[in-house]
């Protein structure tokens, strides 16, 4: 089902608020928009759209570019929460424009929009197996939507978006997974791990349940380094430890994992165990992030229009404690970052984090993040994904429809 709410026009999305369910399950027939897009533009504002596909889910959002440099201001989304169909080749195309098509049709019909002049997509997994998507999305989007532009984005880029704007610094995405993505504006995206649960993900939500998995069985079995309260709560959840090989088995198990994450955060209060696994946690997304600011940090300055610059309320300024901003700074004394994603609502993970990189990266400017990938998509369409943001494939793309 999905969630579909409409926005004053004066509403700037950028934060993780979710909008109350609404029951829409009509699909519109498709229509071909491209004949009227370019009389769109003349006769009214233009009109963009940002995706953020999750694996559990989908959200749209419509949002008109009103030209006084505040960005995108949304007027209508969607949240449609189900499972992101995957196969060898990643993302299921062919499944995911049977969500996109009509999701972006009700949002043109509510709005009255006669098109959106760029449409901007992120995806997990669109690194390395993005080429699928890349060839079939563009020519039924445009169709429905009137798009000049494709936008094609790593759900880290859009992250990184969302979170720094157009700055130059460091945007650590955690959650199931855990990427550190950076970027000088100059010289392409640098990144570090990322590389799913299997191979990395290091510190992630994931990761921290794999290693509550293990301190759990290993108080089962008497073993040194067990836990019996984390033992307790993955019983509650999946049943006897003689089942936990069969639960792990689906495709499914990176987000199973990452389920028992907060239960780690909620136990960390009493049980060494599970804090000492939060401790390893943060240890490793400092790591992965030091790595980053190192390859990225360059002076530079924060202005021009759409840039986010370090002002005004709720820009997300260089100042305060922590910052290493405020008066008498040098803004060019180290790099910017941002954590972002849901793993960092776990109990002291983000101080945790927030002191290592302290001591790891000399000069750290640790900043709030200013929005949510959705946010980094509609910020990228509005650019139509072009400067300042690096691009190219395979990290950000963009495909001319027309």
């Amino acid at each position: 089902m999905d969630r579909m709410r409409r926005i004053d026009h004066d509403d700037r999305i950028g934060h993780t608020d979710r909008p109350d369910r609404i029951g829409h399950t009509d699909r519109p027939d498709r229509m071909d928009r491209l004949g009227g897009a370019a009389a769109g533009w003349a006769a009214g504002p233009v009109w963009v759209a940002g995706v953020d596909v999750g694996g559990t889910g989908v959200r749209v959002a419509l949002a008109r570019l009103d030209g006084d440099g505040g960005g995108p201001a949304v007027v209508a989304r969607t949240d449609i929460a189900a499972a992101t169909r995957t196969g060898p080749g990643g993302i299921d195309a062919r499944a995911l424009l049977d969500t996109l098509l009509p999701a972006c049709g009700r949002l043109l019909a509510e709005t009255g929009a006669p098109a959106v002049r760029t449409l901007a997509v992120g995806a997990t997994g669109m690194v390395a197996l993005g080429r699928d998507l890349a060839a079939r999305l563009p020519g039924p989007l445009a169709r429905i939507t009137g798009a000049e532009r494709l936008v094609l984005a790593s759900d880290a880029v859009c992250a990184y978006a969302g979170a720094l704007g157009a700055r130059p610094g460091v945007v650590v995405a955690a959650g199931t997974g855990m990427i550190a993505l950076g970027t000088d504006l100059a010289t392409g995206w640098r990144r570090a791990d990322g590389w799913g649960h299997l191979l990395g993900d290091c510190g992630g939500g994931a990761w921290i349940g794999r290693a509550a998995l293990d301190a759990a069985l290993r108080a089962h079995d008497g073993r040194d380094g067990g836990s019996a309260p984390l033992l307790a709560r993955v019983t509650d959840r999946f049943g006897p430890p003689a089942g936990l090989p069969a639960v792990f088995q689906g495709s499914d198990r990176a987000a199973l994992l990452a389920s028992i994450a907060p239960d780690v955060g909620e136990a960390a209060a009493a049980d060494p165990v599970a804090a000492g696994i939060l401790a390893r946690a943060a240890a490793e997304i400092a790591g992965t992030a030091a790595a980053v600011a190192s390859a990225v940090t360059r002076p530079d300055s924060d202005s021009g229009p759409g840039s986010g610059a370090d002002s005004g309320p709720g820009s997300g300024a260089d100042s305060g404690p922590g910052s290493g901003g405020g008066p008498g700074a040098d803004p060019g004394a180290g790099p910017r970052i941002a954590l972002t994603g849901r793993l960092f609502e776990l109990a002291g993970l983000r101080a945790a984090v927030a002191d290592r990189l302290t001591d790891a990266v000399p000069g750290v400017r640790l900043r709030p993040a200013e929005g949510d990938p959705l946010l980094g998509a509609l910020r990228l369409a509005a650019a139509d994904g072009g400067p300042p943001w690096p691009t190219g494939a395979p990290w950000l793309q963009v495909i001319r429809c027309r």
